[in-house]
Order: C-alpha cells, then structure tokens, then sequence
C-alpha cells in the first residue's frame, strides 16, 4: 500500500460527514414538542408536528415521531435540515434503526442484499435507495456486508461512502458481535465448539472447505447447541471471520447441514426456506463511536420445527 493510501485510510475513522442536522442540548426534563416548538423560535404546533411525522427529529442518534416523548438532561435533540422523509413500509425488510450516517435493517429470506448485473431483480440495497431518494435524488445508501439471498436477518447500510469506507475498512475492529441462529439436520453431538478451516471456491463458484491451508481464506466458526429435537439442531453460531458461505459449509463439514440448503445441505427442507437467520449485530457506531445493540427474536418457524413432533406426541397420549 502506498504512504498516501495508508494515509487516507488511517484518516478515515476521524472522517465526518457534512452536518445535516441543527443539533440542540437539552439542559432539564421536558416533553419534546415543547422543546422543539422552543428552541426552533416559537415555531406553530402544528409546525413541530410535521417535523415529527416526517422524521425530521432525531434523539441521541435515534429518529424519534413521538410528540410526548420524554427528554433529559444530557440528551441531544438533532433537527434535519433535509426535506422530510415519509414512513418506510414493505413487506421485504423491515428498518431497525435509522441516523444521519446508517441504517440497520432487518431483512427477508428470498431478497438479495444487492444485485448484480446477471440479476436485476428487487433487492434490499434498491428498495433503501428509493427511501432515502424521497428527501431528493442526491441521497443514497451504499452497501457495507451482505447475506445471502436465503438467508434471513440483521444488516447494516450507510448512508454516505465516509461511513461504509469506515465500516469495511475497520470491520474487525468495528463489529463487536455478529451471531445466527440455524436449524440443522441431525442432532449435535457437543453442546459448543469451534469449527477452524480455508474456505476456496472452484471454477463454479461452490465453496469448498479444507483443515489445511489450501490457500484460501481461514475461517472460523463458533457454535452452541440450544435445543436438539425431532432429529434436528437449533444452534447459534458466532463469527469470528465473516467469508463467503462460512457457516453453510462448515456446518456441511460438520455433517449436520442447515436445513433447505441447496446448495450445501442433505435435501432435508421442512421449512420452505434456508433455515439460517442472522439475530444479533452489536456494533461501534463509526462516527459517534457509541456501541449499537440489536437482537431480532428467533424465527418463530425454526421454533415450531422443534414442537412439531413433541406437540403430536402429546395429543396421541391425551387420546389414549
């Protein structure tokens, strides 16, 4: 690397982004229309309920739309100075959080993060973009990380390339943690482990894996056995290394693959889906340096797959 590209990639943390927002510091405990209907120049309620239905109002980072909303002391209130945005519905992905710098969405099996020139068809990253260009075609999000089209969970965006140069370059740094929850065939035979190996991909694009170094890229995989029933696995795994496929095919090493993969799995598919769904993303934030927490419930699917057959049991012993 260059001393100039180094240079520009150690300056990238401490990188801002052009201030978007009026920001004001509440000083005591009060409701937040009358704070904005103060500090904004006496402005009409009707006025501040408009900056409010319209996601204007950020509080701490956060997009706050309720009226009453309790402020204190400490608290910082950020007024946008871009046009309104109207709410975000669709059945595909669902936002999470949302601040000047990011966004962290929980998104859909079936919907690929972003497209690629063989595929044009909707994808998270296009369906963000028409949001955010509701404030005016300048705005857009750019792509950080991905899941695959069948996977299921917790994803993060930003909104302007100082934060997703940020986040790619300082990843391992920047991500606290990043766990899945799986439902795989067959029943683990530890409750925990670690699953070490290089990940490569052919000439058709399969990953395959080797417990040597076949010169790809090392990956590692931690896992917890919750809960083993009806012949299969409920397991939470944790990254250490992000790479492409990583758990499919180590749980494939494993001989216990994620249930309706097609790819690596052993054609067992209850589901309908890929049983494989990203559940918690903790985070520093890049620019405020705050650490993020998010954690979205267990499909509940993957929780009925292992009642399913306890739940029928149940009812032949209530019959006889």
């Amino acid at each position: 690397m260059s001393p100039q590209k180094r240079k520009e990639k150690e300056e990238r943390p401490a990188a801002r982004t052009k201030a978007k927002y009026t920001v004001f510091s509440v000083k005591e405990s009060e409701e937040l229309m009358p704070f904005i209907m103060k500090v904004m120049s006496g402005i009409s309620r009707n006025t501040a309920k408009s900056l409010l239905s319209k996601r204007q109002v950020l509080v701490d980072n956060v997009i706050t739309t309720q009226y009453n909303f309790v402020l204190k002391a400490g608290m910082k209130v950020q007024i946008s100075k871009e046009k309104g945005r109207k709410d975000f519905h669709s059945n595909l992905l669902k936002i999470i959080y949302e601040d000047g710098h990011l966004l962290v969405v929980d998104k859909r099996e079936g919907l690929l993060s972003v497209g690629t020139d063989a595929q044009k068809e909707r994808t998270a990253h296009s369906i963000l973009n028409e949001y955010v260009q509701r404030s005016g075609k300048q705005f857009r999000v750019f792509i950080v990380h991905r899941l695959d089209k069948d996977t299921s969970g917790l994803m993060i965006f930003a909104k302007d390339e100082k934060t997703k140069f940020t986040l790619q370059d300082y990843w391992d740094e920047i991500v606290k943690d990043r766990r899945y929850v799986a439902v795989v065939s067959g029943e683990l035979e530890k409750d925990n482990g670690t699953i070490t190996s290089w990940l490569k991909d052919n000439k058709v694009y399969v990953t395959y894996s080797s417990m040597t170094n076949n010169g790809g890229e090392k990956a590692i995989t931690h896992y917890k056995t919750i809960k083993r029933a009806n012949g299969y696995s409920l397991v939470e795994l944790e990254l250490e290394t992000g790479k492409k496929n990583q758990i499919r095919v180590h749980m494939q090493d494993m001989a216990h693959p994620v249930l309706g993969d097609s790819k690596y799995g052993d054609g067992k598919d209850p589901l309908g889906r890929l049983a494989l769904h990203a559940f918690k993303l903790c985070f520093y934030h890049p620019v405020t340096g705050d650490l993020m927490e998010f954690e979205t419930p267990y499909p509940a699917a993957f929780k009925k797959l292992m009642l399913k057959q306890q739940a029928v049991k149940e009812e032949n012993t209530a019959e006889e």
